[in-house]
């Protein structure tokens, strides 16, 4: 029950986080174009720097051995997500088939995990850090393959090899810090450029909550006609179906799962949608308010049904 607790009182702070941004942006605290200009920030200076500090700080590979195993079952995570989001995909409307795979698929994996673990765990700094081992290669993923639940709208041409976007900052910092970290060099660090690192870092969820809550007051002033039933069909399918599949997979795989490891698979299968996924889907020119309120219901959603999947998780680990 206290993990239950816990997970509760983490999304609860999210969700007032978000709420906080949608006010700042209803009242016009700040102008709506700065959303755009404070994403950067967050995913390119504040994550990179978290990350880092993180794993220079409290990684340790002579006590944690089979760290390497982290990104690799990410991988079997996302391979059998990816099959289940195609066969539940067939439960929506044809028109949006793109838009419901999409933000099925993408999921928050960093920053709700992130908050979640940190309310879960004092101290958390193990935990944290097998979560930015576990996600190592999820960024530059997600940037170079988001298309691909369009391919069908766009139009066929050709083009470049996103190499920017493979090498995303937060993927950077995660190799560097494991560089720093295997040389043995992190003592040599000044520690200025430490303390800035970690103030920075310190502003990660927090603004993109923030980001998040501004541009769902976006979102709400172009709202169409709510697509009520979409919704509902996606909502239970994404934070109901899917985590409680993942979960029958860890029982079954309770031998060869460290507790930690299935501990981030059911919270990668559990949590909303990635909060880019409305932004990418305007790109690929797709119905952007329909995954608007895909995620608004999710995260709404999550505040109940988070702590049942964690609490569901204690009676097995």
């Amino acid at each position: 029950m206290n993990l239950f607790v816990a997970t509760f009182e983490s999304v609860a702070v999210l969700l007032g986080i978000g709420i906080i941004g949608f006010y700042i942006i209803r009242k016009d605290v700040l102008p709506k174009n700065v959303i755009s200009a404070l994403s950067p920030l967050a995913l390119e200076i504040a994550l990179p720097s978290i990350i880092f500090i993180n794993i220079i700080s409290d990684f340790n590979p002579t006590t944690n051995p089979t760290w390497w195993q982290l990104p690799l079952w990410w991988g079997a995570f996302t391979v059998i997500a990816f099959i289940l989001t195609h066969l539940f995909m067939l439960i929506s409307e044809k028109k949006s088939r793109a838009e419901f795979g999409l933000s099925l698929f993408y999921q928050n994996g960093i920053f709700f995990p992130l908050a979640i673990l940190t309310g879960m765990f004092t101290p958390a700094e193990d935990y944290i850090v097998a979560l930015f081992l576990f996600t190592l290669f999820f960024p530059a993923f997600f940037f170079t393959t988001y298309p691909y639940f369009f391919r069908k709208r766009q139009l066929k041409q050709k083009s470049k090899l996103p190499i920017k976007k493979i090498l995303h900052p937060a993927f950077v910092a995660t190799l560097l810090a494991l560089l720093v970290v295997f040389l043995g060099i992190e003592n040599n660090i000044p520690g200025l450029l430490l303390s800035i690192l970690t103030l920075l870092g310190a502003m990660t969820v927090p603004l993109l909550m923030l980001i998040l809550g501004g541009n769902i007051y976006i979102d709400f002033q172009k709202q169409g006609t709510l697509q009520l039933k979409e919704t509902a069909k996606f909502v239970l399918t994404k934070n109901i179906i899917f985590p409680l599949i993942f979960l029958g997979i860890i029982i079954l795989l309770k031998d060869f799962l460290t507790p930690t490891i299935a501990l981030l698979i059911l919270l990668q299968s559990a949590v909303p949608p990635l909060t880019a996924a409305p932004l990418v889907t305007e790109r690929l020119h797709g119905d952007r308010t329909l995954v608007s309120q895909f995620l608004v219901a999710s995260f709404l959603l999550s505040l109940l049904s988070l702590p049942l999947m964690v609490y569901l998780f204690e009676f097995f680990y």
